[in-house]
């Protein structure tokens, strides 16, 4: 069975629809361990609701990208990254090549990189007009939402939508996304040609 990392920052909604898609028999993973660069997180609580192993790293160190590395390595086969606003780099990026993914509250490249998180990214995308939004599951490399595109989902932008009310579109899809593709993992699905992304189907 698919042994994965959850990381996390805030309130961990993701975490929670990995853990019920689980729960559902959806999702054929064990969560071995939730890590969280923020002590506060309410994400670490779900967590040890759950008797999983939770760990907190400072997010002011240089080396939290090693810290992370050391937790995780030869313990799981992937680490996602859901609402985790540390940014990894170094080593880990090459020891976990592929194994790494994030899932971003938009349509990737629209509205990513550097500085777009969270209720900002909704903020970018009411402010430019867009017609629709979503959310996007990718690699992690030594870019920011940069990675190679696994899969995404569009919802409808109305013009009378805020950046919150277009959030809580998008937080609904996500639920969905990441579990699904964290699955494409457990079945063996995922094929990678330089950007491109395959998911085979048998």
């Amino acid at each position: 069975m698919l042994k994965i990392a959850v990381l996390i920052s805030g309130n961990g909604s993701n975490l929670q629809a990995i853990l019920d898609s689980i729960d559902s028999g959806i999702l054929k993973c064990s969560v071995e361990m939730v890590i969280s660069d923020r002590k506060e997180a309410y994400g670490l609580e779900r967590a040890k609701q759950r008797n999983i192993k939770t760990y907190i790293v400072n997010r002011s160190e240089k080396n939290i990208s090693r810290e992370i590395l050391e937790l995780t390595l030869g313990k799981v086969q992937l680490i996602v990254l859901a609402g985790f606003l540390s940014i990894l780099k170094g080593e880990i990026i090459e020891k976990f090549r592929n194994r790494i993914i994030n899932i971003h509250p938009s349509l990737i490249p629209a509205f990513c990189g550097k500085g777009m998180y969270g209720v900002k990214v909704h903020e970018a995308a009411v402010s430019y007009g867009v017609k629709y939004s979503g959310c996007t599951v990718h690699f992690v490399d030594e870019g920011t939402d940069s990675g190679a595109i696994i899969c995404q989902k569009t919802v409808p932008v109305y013009n009378e939508d805020t950046a919150e009310t277009l959030q809580k579109r998008v937080l609904v899809e996500e639920h969905k996304l990441l579990p699904k593709a964290i699955n494409y993992f457990a079945e063996d699905k995922i094929r990678s040609e330089g950007r491109k992304v395959f998911v085979i189907e048998e």
